[in-house]
């Protein structure tokens, strides 16, 4: 029986003990399809991508064909600051797992030192032949002594009162066994630590992504915003020609050229207005790419607003996919290894010890053989009395534990949610878009009739001007769907994970593998000023009116400067 004790206690102490439950993935109701994709087909020119017929690749902004978008998105990972502060807060946690792993091997300390001390003739006096132990400053009731590592005293001489020296050159080794699992549970949960942050990681590149690409898309839409006002301006202009015209001949009244030159002025305003969106959202751009503000410009250019086919997948592919929810199941691990330390602090912690070394009153002599000490022996620590302190630290593990998993389970039903969410928009709006396009074509043949009416005297100019703001009206709401839905792509891209792929997590956790902006982080950073810089552009560019076509509203031709007929009155 007791040799089974003994061999019981031995193994124990070889392969140790783990108090922490074993860990499996919080179980998640996941639904076999996405709601919103099995949804009727509103004859829109968006459709999501068959589920697995592709997988999003790491340079997710490529689906959109567009250079200078793509030359931006390249740049996050490098020089966006809050992608450097979170690849930072890894390198951290990472040193942290570095540091929990120390715990699986002794520590060594070496302490040399030399002390000159000189006994009282009252200690010397109380007995001279005898020992006793000391304390850390070698002195003690008997006769003066030598300090050693493990606290133990050697005496010098009985009644001795002169000053002496002690050298000593000491070695101490110690060993925490992990019995109970605590060390190694510190190390997972350290290790689950580095590899949400490693996640999060992830999730900063992806959301300065996709902030840079809604931003992008917003600048974008304001120009071709500034295109149609610049466009209506020209037809205002020759509007406002026409009724000058006319009344220069009588025909009209001057109210008739006050409201055109109202029109027009009103207009110009609105579009002198949009610089200031674009400014921003330049500015915007330039921050998300780490450079300043001034010295950063995008140039106009009209670029074509097509929406890419978009491989959905399926709701459980999330689970995988996406850095946050990644993160949050990390999370629940490392609470999990959590309990486990908690509970490991009920049982004694066993400490293996060992000392040697030299001392002697001569330096010279320090080293001789006779000299040496040492020590060696185990120490078993159990707290018998805490007043409830562990108890307690268990239930708030478990409680933190409990914390964790709901946390993961929500954040899976948000990321559930957010996709069905885009991809309702997506789907509506793909019917919006072709409904305002045809509100926008009645407009226009309604501004066509309208001046043709006007221009024969049949109606006033008001009916022109309503006409008119009604076609720029439906023109600027077009666009504004057509922006809706690139958001809503960016949003759904950056909701279904952006190609990301919790996969190589522990290899990046343990430094197996280093962090790389097609699987989890970043790539090797770079200062601000080293970014790229182009030229300062002007805080408010005008409207271009140059390099396109206007879009023709008013079909005026050499008659329309003809005096109209008479009224008939």
């Amino acid at each position: 029986m007791i040799r089974r004790t003994v061999l019981t206690v031995c193994i124990a102490a070889i392969t140790g003990c783990n108090f922490a439950p074993p860990y499996q993935r919080p179980a998640t109701s996941n639904p076999a399809q996405f709601k919103e994709t099995q949804a009727p087909d509103a004859n829109g020119e968006w459709k999501p991508a068959e589920p697995r017929d592709d997988q999003l690749g790491g340079n997710w902004w490529e689906i959109f064909n567009d250079s200078t978008l793509n030359d931006l998105e390249s740049k996050v990972a490098d020089a966006n600051q809050n992608v450097i502060a979170a690849e930072a807060n890894f390198r951290a946690s990472r040193a942290l797992v570095d540091q929990a792993e120390a715990g699986l091997f002794p520590t060594l300390t070496l302490n040399p030192s030399a002390t000159r001390s000189r006994s009282s003739a009252a200690v010397a006096q109380l007995g001279g032949a005898g020992s006793s132990a000391g304390g850390a400053n070698g002195s003690g009731t008997g006769s003066t002594t030598s300090p050693t590592s493990g606290g133990t005293t050697t005496q010098l001489g009985g009644g001795s009162t002169k000053p002496h020296t002690i050298y000593t050159f000491p070695l101490e080794a110690t060993y925490q066994v992990d019995l109970w699992g605590s060390v190694r549970n510190n190390i997972a949960q350290n290790r689950f630590n580095a590899e949400a942050s490693a996640a999060q990681v992830g999730t900063a590149i992806l959301t300065n992504q996709s902030q840079l690409a809604q931003n992008y898309f917003e600048l974008r839409v304001t120009d071709e915003l500034r295109r149609v006002l610049a466009a209506s301006l020209e037809d205002f202009r020759t509007s406002l020609h026409l009724v000058e015209t006319l009344v220069k001949n009588g025909i009209q009244s001057e109210e008739d050229l006050a409201q055109a030159q109202a029109q027009l002025h009103s207009t110009e305003a609105q579009a002198t207005d949009l610089g200031i969106a674009r400014a921003q959202y330049e500015h915007a751009i330039a921050v998300l790419i780490g450079v300043p503000p001034a010295q950063f410009s995008i140039p106009y250019e009209r670029v074509p607003l097509n929406l890419p086919d978009i491989p959905v997948g399926v709701p459980s592919d999330l689970l995988e996919r996406r850095p946050d929810v990644a993160t949050a199941e990390r999370q629940v691990a490392a609470s999990n290894a959590q309990i486990g330390i908690a509970r490991a602090a009920f049982f004694p912690n066993l400490t293996l010890g060992a000392n040697a070394g030299y001392e002697s009153t001569s330096l010279g002599k320090l080293f001789d053989w006779p000299n040496r000490f040492w020590s060696l022996g185990p120490a078993l620590a159990e707290t018998i009395f805490d007043g409830g302190a562990r108890s307690a630290q268990v239930n708030r593990a478990w409680a933190l534990n409990d914390q964790a998993v709901a946390n993961y389970r929500q954040t899976v039903l948000s990321a559930f949610q957010s996709v069905e969410d885009n991809l309702a928009s997506l789907r509506i709006l793909s019917e919006e878009v072709l409904q305002q396009r045809a509100a926008a074509e009645a407009s226009r043949r309604a501004v066509e009739l309208s001046v043709v009416r006007y221009r024969n005297g049949v109606d006033s100019y008001v009916n022109v001007i309503t006409a008119q703001n009604a076609f720029l009206n439906s023109r600027q709401a077009e666009l504004q769907v057509e922006l809706r839905r690139l958001v809503a792509s960016v949003s759904l891209v950056n909701n279904l994970g952006g190609g990301w792929s919790s996969s190589p997590l522990a290899k990046v956790a343990s430094g197996a593998q280093p962090l790389s902006d097609n699987s989890v982080a970043v790539r090797k950073t770079t200062t601000t000023a080293q970014a790229e810089t182009a030229p300062i552009s002007p805080p408010n560019p005008p409207a271009v009116v140059h390099d396109f076509e206007p879009d023709e509203i008013l079909k005026l031709d050499d008659d329309a400067m003809r005096a109209p007929p008479q009224r008939h009155r």
